[in-house]
């Protein structure tokens, strides 16, 4: 296809392409804007004058991180039925999924209050922190807890604001939780003398916050669609079987993604201290990768449900050309500013020689990785898209068993280039058993008739 040809094309699906640009463009942002909340928190803890405090908020972040992401199923999986109820023009059961998404994020937060005791005791015991920094650790912990329902109902209207095209929604609430959260730490620490604690508080309420704001945006976008649920529909355990099945099979794939993320920062670990800081100096960049490209893979979730709620084959096909076409170009752009700016990124980062010294050692592998893990990001988005996720949960078993693991453990003598090595064939394993499970659907008329 020659260059005129190709810009034809592109002027033909120019609607489409706006529209795809409409739904990435924000969660970048929000996706940009969402270590804010952690770097105010180390910004205000760390003019305390003690690193005790900066620890204890850094142990605390890193379990709720681990605990929130676990139920990030929440998300993805009302992202995928709302926008198949919407390509089906169903306002009836997009309002039921926002309702039965809510109730599902809230009932999993309230249960992790109750069992808070044994949740904050087994994860104390895996971070192991000083005994002067524990008993701060802890407290942080007693109090980031209660923020479980409004984190885990936000999710909920995460994904079902991306299913209703509305992707402004989740900006709009990460930018009130970031800014009540700016506010309030700056009042609980300095004002009422509340420490580490006092950080823990105002993240607990900043959450509530945002998720009160959300819920006003959900009530105007709800205006859209007509249909009413009877509030007895959400005590019956029926109307809540598609959701689960969808989210059970996410739930396992999340916890596999967990696993690796985690044994790769424990490998790094027993490398050394200068290995294990210069692969969390390195792990900035996989995070700029994600935030920058997830945009288009939340694109492809809305728009790819939306044609199968139509039964739409051809519009589904487009969706994922053009959206693949423009994070291509992103993956391209990433890899460009990598080369030419990464040692320069790096340098900003860290201040410590051997730490800089290392990660520059090792900042080819992530030049490559926005072209390596787009396919798996895109194909993730697909898949969503479809609730085709007990495939997504095979391939990542596969990926993660079949291919990580062993990889790892036959590229130890490899050091850390052995470790990154895994890391990037693990990515391409995820994409490369998600395109054989893709062109298998369409080939068996999985989800449009032959």
């Amino acid at each position: 296809m020659s260059f005129q040809q190709l810009v034809k094309r592109f002027q033909k699906d120019g609607e489409l392409n706006q529209k795809i640009w409409r739904m990435a463009w924000p969660p970048m942002v929000s996706n940009i804007t969402t270590p804010l909340l952690g770097l105010v928190d180390t910004a205000v803890v760390g003019h305390l004058g003690t690193a005790i405090h900066l620890g204890a908020v850094a142990i605390g972040a890193s379990i709720f991180s681990f605990l929130f992401w676990a139920f990030g199923f929440l998300r993805m999986g009302s992202t995928g039925l709302t926008a198949q109820a919407l390509g089906r023009d169903d306002g009836r059961q997009i309002r039921a999924l926002l309702l039965q998404s809510l109730a599902m994020g809230v009932g999993i937060g309230l249960l992790l209050i109750l069992f808070q005791t044994p949740i904050i005791e087994l994860a104390i015991y895996f971070m192991a922190p000083s005994a002067e920094l524990e008993p701060w650790a802890r407290a942080y912990c007693e109090a980031r807890i209660y923020s479980a329902p409004a984190v885990l109902a936000g999710y909920a209207l995460m994904g079902w604001f991306f299913g209703v095209q509305y992707s402004k929604g989740p900006l709009w609430m990460l930018l009130v939780i970031n800014l009540a959260n700016m506010v309030l730490d700056y009042v609980a620490v300095y004002q009422w003398n509340m420490a580490s604690v006092g950080v823990a508080w105002a993240t607990v309420a900043s959450q509530y916050l945002g998720v009160a704001f959300a819920l006003l945006l959900a009530s105007k976008q709800l205006q859209r669609f007509e249909g009413h649920v009877p509030l007895i529909d959400l005590s019956k355990w029926r109307t809540y079987i598609e959701l689960v099945q969808v989210n059970r099979y996410l739930f396992v794939r999340t916890i596999l993604l967990l696993t690796v993320m985690t044994f790769f920062t424990a490998q790094g670990a027993r490398q050394g201290d200068a290995i294990l800081a210069a692969n969390a100096v390195l792990m900035t960049f996989l995070m700029i990768i994600s935030n920058a490209l997830d945009g288009f893979a939340f694109s492809v979730e809305a728009l790819c449900g939306e044609s199968i709620g139509r039964k739409n084959r051809k519009l589904f096909q487009t969706v994922i050309r053009l959206s693949t076409y423009w994070a291509v170009v992103a993956a391209v752009i990433l890899m460009v500013i990598f080369t030419v700016f990464g040692g320069m990124i790096i340098d900003l980062l860290t201040s410590v020689e051997s730490v800089r010294a290392e990660a520059k050692l090792y900042l080819p592998w992530l030049i490559a990785f926005p072209l390596l893990g787009i396919w798996s990001y895109m194909l993730d988005g697909i898949f969503i898209g479809t609730t085709s996720v007990k495939q997504m949960q095979n391939t990542m078993i596969i990926s993660v068993l079949g291919v990580f693991f062993p990889l790892w453990f036959i590229t130890q003598s490899l050091g850390n280039h052995g470790l990154w090595l895994s890391m990037a064939l693990f990515f391409i394993a995820r994409a490369v058993t998600l395109w054989w499970c893709y062109r298998r659907n369409l080939q068996q008329g999985v989800w449009f008739s032959s």
